[in-house]
């Protein structure tokens, strides 16, 4: 007799995932605006190569805010621009938040250690936010990545 258990294992154990280069395809930017509360950020990823996260990051559902940003780096990964600018500038976010950044960051890293395209990261935060310009500071030391701290200021 076959239980579920079995079954799922044998599948799991037999699947993989293959992607299919289509040649030709061109990428789709990705934009996501805040919803009505204003707790989401801008997402805005061109295809270019040009990421920016701005605005607010404070939802308690915001790994599904997130998902469809995590499914098109995933994508880009096989349809890579030669060099990838990450801009975040973030007002605040919470915890939940502060571990999709850092996931997004671990693809991205991926994306550069692997050589597929030259990453930069720029964490720009309000001259008087120290809580921001900490923040970015942690993020920097957790990623092998060309990281700057820019100050609105030096912007």
């Amino acid at each position: 007799m076959c239980n579920l258990s079995n079954i799922l294992t044998r599948i799991s154990y037999n699947f993989t995932v293959e992607h299919v280069l289509i040649k030709n395809y061109t990428m789709k930017n990705l934009l996501i605006y805040p919803n009505s509360h204003h707790n989401t950020p801008v997402i805005d990823f061109k295809a270019s190569g040009e990421l920016s996260l701005t605005g607010r990051s404070v939802s308690e559902k915001i790994s599904e805010y997130y998902q469809p940003a995590i499914d098109w780096l995933t994508e880009l990964m096989f349809y890579p621009p030669a060099t990838i600018v990450f801009s975040i500038k973030l007002e605040c976010f919470n915890t939940k938040s502060s571990m999709i950044i850092l996931h997004i960051l671990k693809m991205l890293e991926e994306i550069h250690s692997k050589r597929i395209s030259k990453v930069k990261v720029n964490w720009i935060y309000e001259d008087d936010d120290t809580d921001m310009f900490e923040s970015g500071n942690d993020y920097q030391s957790l990623v092998k990545l060309p990281f700057k701290l820019l100050s609105l200021v030096d912007c």
